[in-house]
């Protein structure tokens, strides 16, 4: 018998996220786009799978020219995903499910059709002018300095009406605020405050840790080891466009405003070293209650490398942090594809699953839904459609949810935005629910064995050596209560010698669905790709 879990902890330390990207999660209208009340209409699928909080992508009125993170007004929503009263009635049923909502909040930059832009370019006297960041050219005409966009080319975007250069970290389309001016900071902290009012639980905020620039607008340092095979944005090291010391300042204000309520989460996307990414707690732990963790995304896929990130991770945190993790985003080639895992794909559930610290699953990665195939002429992607051959689609990853056989997979009545994978017949909600080994059953049963066990959700986390580098072991601790979970990343049967914990322990549940009962950890024998979770007797 599993012990219980504990109420004691707030509820992001406990509970599993489930990223929704809403375009292409269920079409509840016939446009062949994702809305709140398909969302709502999922509800009971997502507590049955044992989700605690879902993470909405974008929903905000936009262009969409990426999406959804161009944002043009900050505090209502795209009537394509439906009304205000579609999203306050979709946070009621969340909440009487026992449920929270994280909304994604774009505080970095703005759509150029924002009022605010719109005033800000209007002319060099406008009162909004320096809400965003604009420069004079160099004596050539040319951009005031070397920033590159991460859609490719340069950050800067000249702008004939007022002789000015203004920046965009990312499409020309999404110029970037000026977070050092206090109007900008009162209005972006009043928008969070407008969502919080209506019941949301939390904030994802988008990329962060590029809130604040250079004031002096220097150069980024050149990357020596960037050739042109390789993307623009690799060219330089961001050095004056990333991780600037003033930026943590703008979060702890952000955190003033999440703590003037109870029970409330900030999430920073932070793609940084982990000795930068963990600065990002605060010293007071007054800044990101979890600053995202992408190490499971960033390294190869092997027991070694993924072990490294995980001890180098613990090592590095300090006292008192939480730790988080994530194996795949609307931003990253999904977890089940060869190029990521492949044959690994129900091992990493149970590493994301097992290992201490937040989980936040991608929607479809319980089915081990694959990379999408869209050719390129098809990309909606604008990352992609601006570096074609470099840039990887992330359309590839947003492809729609796979409920069942029918025509567009159940996602749809009509022709959806993208399209379908091709493997949706086969790899479906409804198959694998009905079939008792499979990768929805596995995932369901860990979630159900986390929520259960004060071990798995809060327990301390011990690395156990073993001798084999295609293994990785570590152990779950609270109180007299001892899981073990090992890992075979190989192709290969392994045989590990796990005496060191104990004699004996019971299998719990192994990826393969078929092995429970007690076995012997001086010779425990996995199979290729096996990871078990085991209680120690």
């Amino acid at each position: 018998m599993v012990e219980q879990a504990s109420g004691s902890y707030p509820w992001w330390e406990t509970g599993v996220i489930y990223q929704v990207y809403p375009r292409s999660f269920q079409d509840s209208n016939g446009d062949g786009i994702g809305d709140l009340n398909g969302i709502r209409a999922r509800l009971p699928y997502l507590k049955e799978l044992g989700i605690s909080a879902i993470w909405i992508s974008p929903i905000y009125p936009s262009p969409m020219v990426d999406f959804g993170y161009d944002v043009s007004d900050y505090t209502d929503i795209h009537p394509m995903f439906g009304t205000m009263q579609d999203f306050l009635d979709l946070t009621e049923e969340i909440h009487l499910r026992r449920m929270k909502v994280i909304l994604d909040f774009v505080p970095n930059h703005t759509s150029n059709q924002h009022p605010w832009f719109l005033q800000s370019k209007s002319s060099r006297s406008n009162p909004k002018r320096h809400w965003y960041i604009w420069s004079d050219p160099k004596p050539d005409g040319s951009p005031p300095n070397n920033w590159v966009s991460f859609f490719g080319g340069s950050a800067w975007e000249w702008d004939h009406h007022t002789g000015q250069y203004y920046l965009h970290l990312f499409a020309k389309e999404q110029p970037d605020l000026n977070w050092r001016h206090p109007d900008v900071v009162m209005n972006m902290l009043n928008a969070l405050r407008f969502w919080l009012n209506r019941g949301v639980d939390g904030f994802r905020v988008d990329v962060i840790f590029l809130m604040i620039k250079d004031a002096l607008l220097r150069d980024d340092t050149p990357n020596p080891d960037w050739t042109p095979a390789r993307p623009i944005i690799e060219s330089t090291l961001h050095d004056r466009t990333s991780n600037q010391p003033e930026v943590h300042q703008i979060i702890k204000k952000m955190r003033v405003v999440i703590d003037e309520y109870d029970e409330r989460v900030m999430i920073g996307e932070i793609y940084l070293p982990y000795k930068d990414l963990i600065t990002y707690y605060g010293e007071q732990f007054d800044e990101c209650h979890l600053p995202f963790n992408f190490g499971l995304i960033q390294r190869p896929f092997n027991a070694e490398a993924i072990t490294s990130a995980v001890n180098e991770y613990e090592k590095l945190l300090p006292r008192g942090a939480w730790p988080n993790w994530v194996l795949g985003n609307h931003d990253q080639p999904r977890i089940a594809s060869a190029k990521r895992a492949g044959a690994n794909a129900r091992l990493a559930q149970m590493l994301l699953l097992t290992l201490r610290g937040t989980p936040t699953m991608y929607y479809g990665d319980e089915i081990g839904m694959v990379n999408g195939q869209i050719p390129p002429d098809k990309y909606q992607d604008p990352q992609a459609r601006n570096e074609p051959g470099i840039a990887f689609s992330r359309d590839n990853v947003r492809t729609p949810m796979q409920w069942d056989n029918s025509v567009h997979a159940g996602f749809s009545t009509v022709e959806p935005w993208l399209p379908v994978n091709r493997d949706y017949t086969r790899r479906n909600v409804a198959a694998q629910r009905e079939e008792a080994n499979s990768f929805f059953q596995m995932v369901k049963e860990l979630l159900a064995i986390r929520a259960s066990s004060v071990a798995l959700n809060h327990g301390k986390y011990v690395f156990v050596s073993h001798g084999s580098d295609d293994v990785m072991a570590y152990l779950r601790i609270q109180g007299m209560v001892k899981l073990c979970i090992a890992l075979n990343f190989s192709d290969e049967e392994k045989s590990v010698n796990l005496s060191s914990v104990a004699e004996r322990a019971r299998v719990m549940l192994s990826t393969e669905m078929d092995r429970r009962g007690e076995t012997t950890l001086e010779r425990l024998r996995l199979r290729p790709h096996e990871g078990v979770i085991m209680q120690v007797l």
